[in-house]
């Protein structure tokens, strides 16, 4: 048993590698979604009735076929439109459509969730829309959807396991091509486990860090409690 291990050990530098690979691949797939998704949000409740539409086309094809499907429509299919993509790019690419759509609800039902008479008063005080939007809406859609939002840059490191299935070398593929090296299947798919477990915990942590600053009153994070548990109590005074 010891001798497998320390069969692994040799290629631990390719699992760190493909480590970094995934949290790229995740950091740009996420911000790519985040404008996408607030985009399709703002869209959705657009007065203009071509805006919606097209929103709402975006969010019900992708949310209605398969992710798997979707990477392979961008990677093999845009070529014959004249559009090359390397694994890593189409990966970004396909992802952020992906996780855009969901969280295009996801924005669209935090700025909803707005008292409307907040934004009467803000009519009645002489605000311009687009300061009502970026001074009354999206701070308190973003505090009310926050929890929701890091939950789904989890599923989306996790998702990017799918990439494997174009040859990009992040850690499900990486592990993958190890496993067909030394043939120990336990050992490497346990390693790839782990980095998972490691990856996903850590983005959990920065996230309830970054929300417990960011947002007045912070969010309050219960000790070892995953990203669904982030609590939206105010903080106990003195």
């Amino acid at each position: 048993m010891s001798y497998e291990w320390l069969t692994l050990w040799g290629y631990v530098p390719e699992f760190i590698k493909a480590g970094w690979l995934t949290l790229q691949v995740t950091v740009l797939a996420f911000v790519l979604a985040l404008v996408l998704g607030l985009l399709a949000a703002v869209a959705s409740i657009a007065p203009l009735a071509a805006l919606r539409w097209i929103a709402r086309g975006y969010v019900e094809i992708i949310r209605n076929t398969p992710v798997l499907l979707q990477i392979f429509i961008v990677f093999f299919g845009l070529p014959s439109a004249g559009i090359s993509l390397n694994a890593y790019w189409a990966g970004v690419i396909a992802l952020g459509l992906n996780v855009g759509a969901y969280l295009s609800e996801v924005f669209r039902a935090g700025m909803q969730s707005v008292p409307r008479g907040q934004l009467e008063a803000a009519g009645l005080l002489g605000l311009e829309r687009t300061q009502v939007f970026t001074e009354i809406v999206l701070p308190q859609a973003a505090r009310a959807v926050y929890p929701t939002i890091v939950n789904y840059l989890i599923q989306l490191l996790l998702g990017t396991s799918l990439l494997s299935a174009i040859a990009l070398p992040e850690l499900t593929g990486t592990a993958t091509v190890i496993n067909s090296r030394t043939l120990l299947y336990v050992q490497t798919f346990a390693v790839a486990l782990i980095a998972y477990l490691v990856l996903s915990n850590a983005l959990s942590w920065l996230a309830g860090r970054l929300g417990a600053r960011i947002f007045h009153p912070p969010l309050i994070i219960r000790p070892r409690t995953r990203v669904t548990g982030l609590s939206l109590r105010r903080p106990n005074r003195a």
